[in-house]
Order: C-alpha cells, then sequence, then structure tokens
C-alpha cells in the first residue's frame, strides 16, 4: 500500500478499530504501532449498550459476546459492612436499550479487531516509532524515528494518554489522580470459594478504596480489580502505590473483599491519570482519537467504549461525505470535531466526580448510601445520556441527568432532586453506580 487514504498511529483497541471503520467505507488504512507485537496488558473491559450496538453493526457482536460473559445483574456494595446499595439488571437493560451489557478481556476484544483488520485488508506495521507530525496542503505526515516520513490525506492519532500528537498541538500534563489500580484475572475454580458471584459485576466502594469483581471468557475466568488512594502520591512520592499501600488501603474491608486480595497481581500496578477535556481534537488534517483526546478515569467504563465510538462517528461521516471523487476531508472532520469533545467532556468530568462519590466516608458515605438505596432497580434516569445511541450531530446528544445533591438524602433514605445540571469535579452529587474495569 503505497499511497494510504489514512494513517492510525497506534494500535490499541481504538486504532485498531478505527482502521477497521474506514476500511469498511473502502478505504486504504495503514496503522502504525510502536510495539514490536500488537497486543494489550490489562485484564477485564465493560462493554455497555452504547458500544455494543456499533459491535452489531459492524457484525462482531456475536463474536465478542462467545468470547466474553453478559452478566445478569450489576450490583454495588457497600465495602465496609458488605450491604448491597443498588443494583442494574443488566437484563432489563439489554431490553431497554436494545443491545447488551458484555464483559470481555482487554486481550479478546483487541485481537477480535486485529483479525478483522487482518482479514479486510489493513495494512499493520510494528515497530513504527512516530515522532512528530507535520501539515501538507490537503494532507499530513508523520515523522518516524528513523527518519522517515509517511503521508496520507488524514492522518489519526490514537497513541493513547502519552500521546507525541497531543504533546505537540495540545502540551497540556496528565492529571493524576492519587489513586492506583491492582488487577488480576484467573481460572474460576480458584475463587468459586470466595463467596463470589459468577453471574454479576459487582463493585464494593469503600473510604478512599474500591473492589471490582465479574467474570470473564465464557465464565472461565474471574476478574478482580481493587483501586485505592496512596498516601505515597499525595505526599510526592516516587513509585506510589506499592503493595504495602495496597494492603493498608483495604484493612477494615469487609470478607469478601478480604478474600479476593490475595488473587490480585504484586508484581504491577498502574498509577491512574487522565486529562482535562479540551475543545479541539482536530489540527489541519491530524485528528486526535480517544485516549489521546479524552483519557478517562475508568469509573464509568466508558475508556475503550468512547475510542471505538470515535472511529464509528468518522467513519459514519466519511459514508455521508464521499463520492466517485473522493472523501471531503473537511466536511467529516468538521462534523466529527463538533460532536465528540462534548460527549467526552460530559464522560470526562462524570466519572471524576463519580471517583470521588465512590470514596467517601464519614456523613458524607451515609448520605450516598442511602441514596442509591432508595433508587429503583430499573430507573434508567442516570444512565440514558450515555447507554443510548451514539450522537453523530450536536442536537443528537441527549441531556444528562438529574443530579441528586448529598445533602438531599433524608433520613428515611428518601431524596429530592436539584435543576439539571452537568457534574463538575467536587461537586458532589450522586449518579448511578458504573462498576469500573
Amino acid at each position: 500500500m503505497s499511497n494510504p487514504d489514512v494513517i492510525v498511529v497506534g494500535g490499541g483497541i481504538g486504532g485498531l478499530s478505527t482502521a477497521f471503520a474506514l476500511r469498511r467505507q473502502g478505504l486504504a488504512v495503514r496503522v502504525l504501532e510502536s510495539a514490536a507485537e500488537f497486543g494489550e496488558v490489562g485484564a477485564g473491559l465493560q462493554i455497555a449498550p452504547n458500544c455494543t450496538r456499533i459491535l452489531h453493526e459492524y457484525g462482531l457482536l456475536d463474536q465478542v459476546v462467545k468470547r466474553g460473559v453478559a452478566p445478569a445483574d450489576m450490583i454495588m456494595f457497600d465495602a465496609v459492612d458488605s450491604s448491597e446499595l443498588t443494583r442494574l439488571d443488566l437484563r432489563d437493560l439489554e431490553r431497554t436499550y436494545g443491545f447488551p451489557y458484555i464483559v470481555i478481556h482487554r486481550s479478546d476484544l483487541h485481537g477480535l479487531f486485529l483479525d478483522v483488520c487482518r482479514r479486510t485488508g489493513v495494512e499493520l506495521l510494528n515497530d513504527q516509532q512516530v515522532v512528530g507530525y507535520e501539515q501538507g496542503t490537503g494532507s499530513a505526515s508523520v515523522r518516524l524515528a528513523d527518519g522517515r516520513v509517511e503521508t496520507a490525506p488524514l492522518v489519526i492519532a490514537a497513541d493513547g494518554l502519552h500521546s507525541v500528537a497531543r504533546r505537540q498541538y495540545v502540551g497540556d500534563p496528565t492529571v493524576s489522580s492519587s489513586y492506583v489500580a491492582y488487577r488480576g484475572a484467573v481460572p474460576i475454580e480458584q475463587v468459586r470459594a470466595n463467596q463470589v458471584d459468577e453471574d454479576a459485576v459487582a463493585v464494593y466502594v469503600g473510604p478512599g478504596c474500591h473492589f471490582v469483581q465479574y467474570p470473564l471468557r465464557g465464565g472461565e475466568m474471574f476478574n478482580q480489580v481493587a483501586v485505592f488512594e496512596s498516601p505515597k502520591a499525595l505526599a510526592g512520592v516516587e513509585g506510589w502505590g506499592s503493595p504495602d499501600e495496597l494492603d493498608a488501603a483495604f484493612e477494615g474491608t469487609c470478607e469478601q473483599v478480604q478474600l479476593g486480595l490475595p488473587m490480585l497481581w504484586r508484581d504491577r500496578w498502574w498509577q491512574m491519570y487522565d486529562r482535562d477535556p479540551i475543545d479541539q481534537w482536530v489540527y489541519g488534517r491530524v485528528a486526535l482519537l480517544g485516549d489521546a483526546a479524552h483519557p478517562p478515569l475508568q469509573y464509568m467504563a466508558q475508556g475503550a467504549i468512547m475510542a471505538i465510538e470515535d472511529g464509528w462517528v468518522l467513519a459514519s461521516h466519511v459514508a455521508r461525505n464521499q463520492t466517485a471523487g473522493g472523501v471531503d476531508w473537511a466536511s467529516v472532520l468538521a462534523a466529527y470535531q463538533a460532536v465528540r469533545p462534548e460527549h467526552c467532556r460530559r464522560v470526562v468530568l462524570t466519572a471524576r466526580v463519580w471517583g470521588e462519590l465512590w470514596h467517601l466516608d464519614g456523613v458524607r458515605r451515609e448520605q450516598r448510601n442511602a441514596i442509591l438505596r432508595s433508587r429503583d432497580t430499573h430507573d434508567y434516569t442516570f444512565t440514558d445520556w450515555v447507554y443510548g445511541p451514539t450522537a453523530l450531530f450536536p442536537e443528537d446528544e441527549p441531556e444528562m441527568y438529574r443530579a441528586i445533591p448529598l445533602a438531599g438524602a433524608g433520613q428515611d433514605g428518601s431524596t429530592t432532586h436539584d435543576s439539571r445540571s452537568h457534574p463538575t469535579p467536587g461537586h458532589e452529587k450522586t449518579p448511578t453506580p458504573q462498576p469500573a474495569g
């Protein structure tokens, strides 16, 4: 492929899903991946209906369901006393939104997109270290570490949290949450004696910490994630989030959590960063996508989903602006720029707020628990804005939920609603829970 229509920098889930989406529109796509091999690091992912809807359109949903698990429930517990706070009936959720909620191993979803990219003729290149970007007339170029320059009418930067394009065009810093994640996926037989629910996504929320559990790979594996605030991070100590902090953070949590902690990988951990939202993602013929554009904290389990949505929106506008004479890239990029930053801004900021809510202590924890317990299982007020169809135009973006202030929790668990508003960091308002992956 000497002259690709699109160059995608980054071969993760966002890059490969976008390459496949554009290839479906008949475009010649080249993916440049810096690693020697394509692969994903991590364990589980949660794929909500706003994404399984897209996977269905791609003809991939049956394979995703086969490789993953469709749990019956999503349940939030208090991590201290193990009491149930609220739940989503995921079977009813599927009936409501038309598509299922799936949990899947990250490498399985990545592998599926890698397979379909190969099968459909996407050009996949490894050991391609992009170090900079340049604009041309009706094109953009990437500069590689070995001195080569590659050019195409569109370059998509899908190179993650530490994106070269983000650094070049925006130059903003990453934002540390001071939280760290430990993960572990083990054969289901190893945890069956630990009071686990093999048909649910469970999250235990506690003071400064939370613990997540759900099955993977057709129920053959079980994924667990422990997240906590690091005192070393708050003190500015390098290498923060070590195993001694893990153990200290979960002292006083319930038996179900204590039984799961020894199953985690202790030789690696993930310090949790995001970035402040930005309004501009398109720079000439270079477009940011996925974590390069909107890296979130994981509390809404929408990180990989937003990247897949980005590619779907981009490809949908290619379909609308493609003729025998080629693609009207100016119109495509204008449409992409018009709709995606606002939606992802909402998700990134809401994820920060949900992280605060999950980790409350004292009276505020009790207020949060009262509000969550008062919610009806089949109330989707707090999910409609994110689980519905992905917007192609700004006017299609739904309004957000009506937030509930913590102070609105009555002693009997009843709640009062305030005016409709968007959440912002530090603004303590309670949405329904969405366990993290």
